[in-house]
């Protein structure tokens, strides 16, 4: 686990909270900690690593059409 860590500025620590939820969400703790409050059994697992790898190829794929679609563009022009 990486170490996460905010500077407060000028007593702001309002701001720096909310820096670090930022962090901490964009880091996945609360998904994992969320995923181990709960036993899930080997079958969801799979079934869920299975979907989330599909949703990040899917991202892919879509940023990779998108750059194809870029290139002919100004290929063509």
């Amino acid at each position: 686990m990486k170490e996460i860590s905010v500077r407060v500025d000028d007593n702001d620590v309002e701001r720096a909270l909310r820096v670090l939820k930022k962090k901490i969400q964009n880091d996945g703790l609360f998904k994992r900690l969320k995923m181990k409050k709960n036993y899930e059994k080997p079958s969801e697992y799979r079934r869920r690593k299975k979907r989330e790898a599909l949703r990040r190829q899917r991202i892919a794929d879509a940023k990779r059409q998108k750059r194809y679609q870029r290139y002919r563009k100004t290929k063509r022009s």
